[in-house]
């Protein structure tokens, strides 16, 4: 996520923070890197003319240049400036009127199917009772698709399939709404390669009918300053009230992110962060502001470990860690508790200083080893997962077999897990003390 942009940020306040003054020919020179690198990312080029003029103009300040930590004050701005450019405050979902209406637009492919399936099972969680209407009639698979997913969430679907207009459509919707008493109706409308006469008026009469809370733009985040042209076209028709940013796990530049708010004036309200349904991420400016350089998002951490750990399953996983009783079935359950969370990747770059790190050691995440880790736990007996240490070349040969690994495979493994076992007991005699080395020494 934004890893090019931010290996270029990082790179400059290092810089920065290496020197021991700050001087106007220094901070010139460092703002000529950070423009190369916010051009580079595909930011608007008035966006970027902004933001290093404001920097420039706190930075040459009499505090920051006589401060005895001058890099630490340089990168304070540059982390309040991108918060800014990125909308300052979280913008929340505007939920008035019974129901409530989101009417979901933008280009075919955006992923706006997918999204209205995300956005019900994100609202679902905080108590609503969502309504999904497939109101794209002009994509034939949309209908069935949306109904697939609303299935797999347990979420009630409209049935458009005897209906010929949208309109038809989402009149009938919020009739049945009204009288089974959902909360939210969530609106999946009808997108095209490009802008067009006929989407806007087919658009503009649902908006008419429906009279949304919130008109929510969903773009793909890759496509960068194509995607902010393309809201500027939307708002101007419909008066979208936020954009929602699709595929932001994919995207390494962030020329979208740092674009959308400046040039449109509409706040990025989610962030698509992966395929699977719970991957759907509230934005807040600050914490990918944090991100970007490398300062960690131990929050939005901390809020996804909550969503998969269990409190009372972690009090128990704590005991058995205590005595030293934590076993391979209990191993393979935390990495599925992980893989919830997400990517890999993406769960460790909200460590601060982890993306340095990083870099540093050349560490490179192959998902594929989780899997390939989970098979093999699987291809054990109970009692090999109990009591590793039974563990001989013939049952590791049979293992190898069942999981389609190498015995090499088993063996690094089994190696890993035995140092991981080591860290917890040395976690455990130094309090957690210890655990930030022991990280750095195992990557």
């Amino acid at each position: 996520m934004l890893e090019s942009l931010s290996d270029k940020f990082g790179k400059v306040l290092r810089d920065v923070r290496g020197r021991g003054t700050l001087s106007e020919s220094n901070i010139n020179e460092t703002l000529k890197d950070v423009r190369l690198a916010l051009l580079e990312a595909d930011v608007n080029f008035k966006v970027v003319k902004d933001f290093v003029a404001s920097i420039r103009e706190k930075a040459l300040g009499k505090e920051v240049l006589e401060s005895l930590t001058p890099g630490q004050q340089f990168t304070k701005i540059v982390h309040d400036e991108l918060t800014a450019i990125l909308g300052g405050e979280d913008s929340v979902l505007e939920l008035s009127g019974r129901p409530a209406v989101i009417m979901l637009c933008g280009l075919q492919g955006s992923g706006k199917t997918t999204t209205a399936a995300k956005l019900a099972y994100a609202l679902k969680k905080q108590g609503r009772s969502p309504y999904l209407v497939p109101a794209d009639l002009f994509r034939l698979a949309a209908v069935h698709q949306l109904k697939t997913l609303a299935g797999g969430i347990n979420v009630d679907c409209f049935d458009s399939t005897e209906y010929n207009t949208p309109a038809e459509v989402c009149t009938e919707a919020l009739r049945i709404a009204g009288l089974k008493k959902y909360d939210t109706l969530i609106v999946d409308t009808a997108g095209r390669l490009h802008i067009d006469e006929t989407l806007m008026g087919e658009l503009g009469g649902l908006k008419t009918i429906l009279k949304p809370a919130e008109i929510l733009f969903v773009a793909d985040s890759m496509t960068g300053q194509d995607a902010v042209n393309t809201a500027k076209g939307f708002d101007a028709s419909l008066d979208v009230t936020g954009v929602i940013l699709t595929k932001f796990d994919g995207d390494a530049r962030g020329g979208a992110a740092l674009s959308m708010r400046m040039i449109t004036g509409k706040p990025i309200k989610y962030i698509g962060t992966g395929e699977k349904v719970e991957c759907l991420e509230v934005f807040h400016p600050q914490r990918v502001a944090g991100r970007i350089l490398d300062l960690g998002d131990v929050l939005t951490l901390v809020e996804k470990a909550q969503t998969t750990i269990d409190e009372k399953e972690a009090v128990a996983l704590q005991k058995k860690i205590k005595k030293d009783t934590f076993t391979l079935d209990d191993f393979k359950d935390q990495l599925k508790r992980i893989r919830k969370m997400g990517s890999l990747d993406n769960i460790l770059s909200m460590i601060p200083g982890f993306g340095a790190m990083k870099k540093a050691k050349n560490i490179d995440f192959d998902e594929s080893e989780m899997t390939r880790i989970e098979a093999i736990i699987n291809s054990m007996t109970g009692e090999e997962r109990r009591n590793p240490a039974c563990l001989n070349a013939s049952r590791r040969k049979r293992i190898a077999t069942g999981s389609g690994t190498r015995v090499q495979d088993i063996n690094k493994f089994m190696k890993q897990y035995q140092q991981m076992r080591k860290m917890m007991k040395k976690i455990k005699k130094s309090g957690g003390a210890g655990l930030k080395g022991m990280f750095q020494n195992m990557m």
